[in-house]
């Protein structure tokens, strides 16, 4: 399949794409902060600059994207149909460098919890979190 966009064009697409305060990102540090957690964002001593640190319980909280990182089983983590060796390259290099990240923390003690773009999505997210960050 071609692409309907010119070179040009995807790569400026592609560019537009945020890597810090995306929506499901905000969503997950406002229902903190109205829990009364306290949190940095994107810290860069820390392996893989986790999107928001909670120190006081030596935990760090991902909100990964399924398309980027690879969300197993989502409708959203689909390979696209043009440049597929790129891409499954791409996807490829991202998982490993989370799961270095991860393993990293990890021997440094930290707590990892992974939220997902869909989890934000789901109607029962605000209970899911909960059980995940408060208890």
């Amino acid at each position: 399949m071609v692409d309907r966009l010119t070179k040009k064009q995807r790569s400026l697409n592609m560019a537009l794409i945020k890597s810090k305060d995306t929506k499901p990102e905000i969503i997950v540090r406002k229902y903190l902060h109205t829990k009364g957690f306290r949190f940095r964002l994107h810290s860069n001593t820390l392996p893989g600059k986790p999107d928001i640190v909670l120190s006081k319980w030596k935990t760090v909280i991902f909100v990964n994207g399924c398309f980027w990182h690879r969300h197993k089983g989502c409708k959203y983590s689909y390979t696209p149909k043009s440049n597929t060796d790129f891409w499954l390259k791409k996807f490829k290099e991202n998982v490993k460098r989370d799961q270095k990240n991860y393993d990293a923390l990890y021997a440094q003690g930290w707590k990892i919890i992974i939220v997902w773009e869909c989890e934000v999505k789901s109607d029962n997210f605000t209970k899911w979190l909960a059980d995940r960050v408060i208890n």
